[in-house]
């Protein structure tokens, strides 16, 4: 029954970032949470207003179907507490991320879990209710007050997962374990973001510096290869030196999901995962196969790399670096104006309404200490605006990020925009698609300014490595961690070191190792622990199948393909008002079949096509 968002975030410092001018306007690298809430008093006020409503919906037990005005009163009470709540969330987890080492951030964090356990047990009756009621009697009470019908796909999903629903009071008991069931994440974000004894290594030029998460990304695609190797060998060791430790974290985040999977009556943890966006198993399996029958493909790419930096043994460490050395400097107003030309084909009400967006502080921009690492989007606060947390780095990477994370954005500002609160959230697999969809626009548009073939080889080479990223190295932890799911489904116990070995093997295999396309060094196997996505089972994969649709629905886009642009947004409107797989094949990719698969990876042969030609004329 939950459709709440509760998200890790940090501090509450309302630092004052550096601007820059974008088309004279003056857009500030820091966020706003002001639009949130005021202070931290006015949201533990809503906090109380929330107390109230979780007693107001406790009320509604044994009396959901009683009459069209019960029903009704309570189901606009449950929507209306879970905006409230997503909202305290979203702050929660904001105030956080800014600084993980504070412990005012963690404090919000741990309140706000608190409250979505309550909410939990709270309406842990909704569900076995509203199937005792039946899809019948429901349908009557529809009929009679038509302004319910927003809630039909809400209710028809529990109808469907009635084989997988317990009793109320069940439900209730499975709700209080709630409080436990994040213990091996929690764990984990504290551990690899703030108290990490980080690494620190002196370059080739002398400069010392600390290997965080956000320096790793930055520093492991320095142009000095003695450099990289030293920043793989200093960051992997000190992940080794945490083996057991995250082994334990991710073993128990395991068992948890079987634990789940089994009181809900599922045969396993992914079968229980895909099911509650009713996304055919055959979609899994299809990525796989399609990604592990390619590899040739990635294989090829590694091959060019490996040409292009003049390196004959390919390592691990090889894999970041530009193919091109570029000294052009990509600061935020650059960035932004860059983003914005190449949005221009998904039409004017969305160019403009990115362009608004832009000068209202929904970003923090730039990398800090204590700061979360990566880059990621909040749009859950439905009636203020999204967030986006960035960890700008003035480079083409950061350029392409951030049109990324703006897909994220525009997704959410249209859903929100179109669908009532219950139905504007929409599941990853279609979230992807929105970011993604933005990057192959942003390729297109940046190859046709090109001013010089080492200009257009360095965003061939960025959107290439990025496809590798997006596809196939999701598609590898999605083997991974289908892997690892099936030996603690069947029983098995594993350990840091069992992680590492099947993570290892995966590795080589993907890269090639035993043909002698990229050298795997076996202490870089330690790399599964450092994916926090891991965390969130089955979710990687739904970048590899969001890349593979998101670039069909761009290239028709780009193509004048009649009516391709409206299908794409009538995706990102639709939020989650529909199931996800349906709706993204009634627009015309079906990621149950071989097709889209394909075309991502004749995407990247064109890619290599193109290179490889601009190459040969440079010789």
């Amino acid at each position: 029954m939950s459709k709440l968002f509760i998200k890790t975030c940090i501090t509450l410092s309302f630092l004052i970032g550096l601007t820059n001018l974008v088309n004279g306007q003056t857009i500030d690298s820091h966020w706003n949470l002001l639009d949130l809430y005021p202070s931290t008093k006015d949201w533990n006020v809503d906090g109380e207003k929330l107390g109230m409503q979780i007693k107001q919906i406790g009320q509604c037990r044994g009396h959901l179907g009683s009459s069209v005005t019960v029903f009704k009163n309570c189901l606009e009470t449950y929507s209306d507490l879970s905006k409230r709540f997503a909202r305290m969330s979203v702050y929660a987890s904001l105030v956080h991320d800014q600084d993980t080492s504070q412990n005012e951030g963690l404090d919000l964090v741990q309140k706000a879990d608190l409250l979505g356990n309550q909410i939990s047990q709270a309406t842990a009756f909704f569900a076995p209710e509203i199937l005792k009621i039946g899809s019948q009697k429901i349908s009557k009470l529809i009929a009679i007050d038509p302004s319910t019908k927003v809630y039909s796909h809400m209710l028809e999903q529990i109808l469907r997962a009635g084989p997988h629903t317990l009793s109320s009071r069940e439900e209730s008991m499975l709700a209080e374990f709630g409080l436990f069931s994040g213990g091996g994440q929690a764990v984990y974000s504290i551990l690899a973001n703030s108290d990490m004894p980080w690494p620190k290594i002196k370059l080739s030029d002398g400069k010392e510096v600390t290997l965080d998460q956000s320096a790793y990304t930055k520093y492991r695609a320095v142009s000095s290869r003695e450099d990289r190797q030293k920043v793989y060998e200093a960051f992997w060791s000190k992940f080794k030196s945490f083996e057991n430790t995250f082994g334990v974290t991710y073993y128990e985040q395991l068992k948890s999901d079987l634990v789940y999977a089994k009181l809900r009556n599922y045969p396993d943890s992914i079968n229980r995962a895909l099911d509650a966006n009713h996304i055919p198993i055959k979609v899994y399996d299809t990525l796989i196969d399609n990604a592990r029958s390619n590899l040739p493909t990635l294989h090829r790419y590694f091959k060019l790399r490996a040409k292009m930096l003049g390196v004959k043994d390919l390592a691990y460490y090889d894999i970041y670096p530009p193919l091109v050395s570029s000294a052009d400097n990509y600061p935020l107003d650059k960035g932004v104006e860059m983003m914005e030309k190449a949005v221009q084909p998904l039409g004017t009400e969305y160019a403009s309404a990115m362009h608004k967006a832009l000068n209202e502080r929904w970003m923090d921009v730039y990398p800090k200490a204590k700061k979360r690492s990566g880059a990621y989007m909040n749009g859950a606060a439905y009636d203020v605006h999204p967030y986006l947390l960035l960890n700008y780095n003035n480079n083409y990477e950061s350029v392409s990020t951030l049109a990324h994370e703006w897909g994220h954005a525009m997704h959410s500002h249209l859903a929100n925009h179109s669908q009532a609160f219950i139905n504007a959230d929409y599941p990853i697999f279609t979230a992807e698609i929105a970011s993604t969809t933005n990057e192959v626009l942003l390729l297109d548009s940046v190859l046709k300014d090109a001013k010089s073939d080492d200009e257009k080889l360095l965003y061939l080479g960025s959107a290439l490595e990025n496809l590798r990223g997006t596809f196939f190295r999701q598609a590898m932890f999605a083997d991974f961690e289908r892997e690892v799911h099936a030996k603690v489904d069947k029983g098995e116990s594993l350990t840091g070191q069992d992680f590492t070995q099947i993570y290892g093997k995966l590795l080589k295999q993907y890269h090639g190792h035993d043909q002698g396309v990229v050298r795997i060094d076996d202490a870089y196997a330690i790399e599964w622990a450092y994916i926090p996505h891991f965390y969130n089972y089955f979710y990687v994969y739904q970048y590899a199948t969001s890349v593979s649709a998101g670039s069909m629905f761009a290239s028709d886009i780009l193509k004048g393909v009649p009516g391709a642009k409206d299908r794409y947004l009538n995706v990102l409107k639709a939020g989650g008002s529909e199931d996800a797989y349906e709706l993204v094949k009634r627009a015309g990719v079906d990621l149950a079949t071989p097709t889209p698969y394909k075309a991502i990876v004749a995407r990247m042969n064109l890619i290599m096509d193109q290179m490889e030609e601009i190459i040969a004329k440079k010789k």
